[in-house]
Formats: C-alpha cells, structure tokens, sequence
C-alpha cells in the first residue's frame, strides 16, 4: 500500500444522461436516483485513492439546490479532501448541462464519510492526504469543521433532557401541538 497519495489521485468524473425511466411523477430526475450515482463515485473516488474496498459510513447533508431535468448530462466530480486512519471525506459536487443549449447548473453538493476495509471486512489504514495547493488546505480544513460540528451536534443531543420543563416549554418557539398523554 502507498504511505501518501495526491489528491489529484483521486479525482474522478462520471457523466450521465437522463433519461425518462430516471424521473419522479413531477417529471424531474428522482433525488434518489441523484444519491445513487453519488454514492457510486464516492466508492470509486475512495477505492482509487486507497486501493482498498470502501463501503460508505454516512452522508452529510444533501441540498438539492436545482432540478435535473429528463435529457439533460449530469456531471459529477468527486475527490477525496479528508483522511483519517481508516476514513476519508470525499466530496462531490453535481452539475446538469443541457446538451442542446450548453447551459450548466450546479444541482448538488454534499460529503460522503467512506471507511476502507480488507477482505475480512476490518477497516484499513489509508494513505496520508498529499495537500499540493490552497485549495486543498482549504477544502481539509472544512472537512475537519464539519466533523468537529457533527460531534458538537451529538454531545448536545445526547445530554438534552427532552423531558425537562424547560425543553418543553421552548416547543413553544416551533409550529407543533404539544399533547403529551
């Protein structure tokens, strides 16, 4: 296995036409079908990076910014901005292109955690992160905000006493009938 890998190693495109049997009943490509072919290149992008098998450990939020429309080309470009010992954040963003007019959109944005594992199905050390540019710095140091964030987020969840007088009471402050039995 290598010791250190670029960034420029793992990046990866993957175009698709729409096609009609993509759509939703509105007539938009299915979101689901967007977070298919996401999770699709964020194995490859992992896999090439580490050489490894990599299943996908979570999913940070997905904001479908625009609608991809039936016969458009959707572009995703993915690479990895994050290792840890046996993580890597790789992240994506998707762009739909009409092919009859040129006009490109930005569709999709998000993060995909994706572990490395051996054929046992135990995790493995990945490369380290060569960082060849500002940008990459950049897009690391996000990677680390937002995981810094996700456990800020968990430790409040889990000490939040939801039954108590006082997170009761702020109910108040949101669009909901409170009806306890």
């Amino acid at each position: 296995m290598n010791t250190s890998n670029t960034v420029a190693a793992s990046k990866i495109t993957l175009s698709e036409l729409m096609l009609p049997s993509h759509s939703n009943f509105s007539g938009k490509i299915h979101g689901g079908y967007l977070l298919r072919l996401m999770d699709q290149i964020a194995f490859a992008c992992a896999s090439k990076y580490c050489g490894s098998y990599c299943v996908t450990a979570s999913v940070d939020t997905v904001n479908f910014l625009n609608p991809v429309e039936i016969g458009e080309l959707v572009i995703l470009k993915a690479c990895v901005n994050y290792v840890g010992n046996s993580s890597m954040v790789v992240g994506i963003r998707v762009t739909s292109q009409n092919i009859q007019t040129g006009k490109v959109k930005h569709t999709n944005s998000s993060y995909f955690t994706m572990v490395a594992k051996n054929q046992n199905g135990e995790n493995v050390q990945v490369p380290k992160l060569v960082l060849s540019n500002l940008e990459e710095v950049r897009r690391f140091y996000e990677s680390i905000n937002r995981i810094s964030s996700k456990k800020e987020y968990l430790k409040e969840e889990i000490s939040l006493d939801f039954s108590s007088k006082e997170a009761l009471n702020n109910l108040k402050n949101y669009n909901i009938l409170l009806k306890l039995k």
